[in-house]
């Protein structure tokens, strides 16, 4: 006896709200950026971090940063793009590359001031480019989970 997919669905069906699918995001979000930093913990020199809650808490703060310096980013770029001229268009990619840029170190300040020697990206120039190279992969690693979830159609 086969049973149908149906048959194990509920008769209705809720669609989320705007506040559940918030949920969802960022709730994914720091998922995906905890099993990157601990990957990093574990496989690099370059990361290191003292325990699983200590990453679960850093992986919180990440995604709010993440989040924000997209949100920055965003608004200058709209505040250049609304006005004309090559120059703007010229400023907007410069300080985009610059909020996105800066933010990193900021990050890293953000993650020294709250978790102290409990995280630490260490080697040339503080440990940035580890940094950089973790922010990237959580980038691409949430990229490639939201494009396999909009394979689901």
């Amino acid at each position: 006896m086969t049973a149908r997919i149906d048959e194990f669905m509920p008769a209705t069906a809720d669609f989320p709200s705007g506040k559940q699918r918030m949920f969802v995001r960022y709730f994914t979000g720091i998922l995906i950026d905890l099993v990157v930093l601990n990957l990093f913990d574990e496989f690099s020199d370059r990361v290191t971090i003292d325990s699983f809650s200590i990453s679960l808490l850093a992986a919180v703060l990440f995604q709010f940063l993440l989040k924000l310096t997209i949100e920055v980013e965003h608004r200058v770029g709209k505040f250049f793009k609304a006005r004309s001229g090559r120059t703007m268009v010229f400023l907007r990619f410069f300080f985009a590359w610059l909020v996105l840029f800066g933010s990193k170190f900021v990050i890293l300040e953000a993650l020294s001031m709250v978790f102290g020697d409990r995280v630490m990206f260490t080697g040339m120039f503080h440990g940035m480019p580890a940094l950089i190279l973790v922010v990237v992969t959580m980038l691409v690693a949430e990229e490639a989970v939201a494009r396999l979830y909009r394979q689901f159609k």
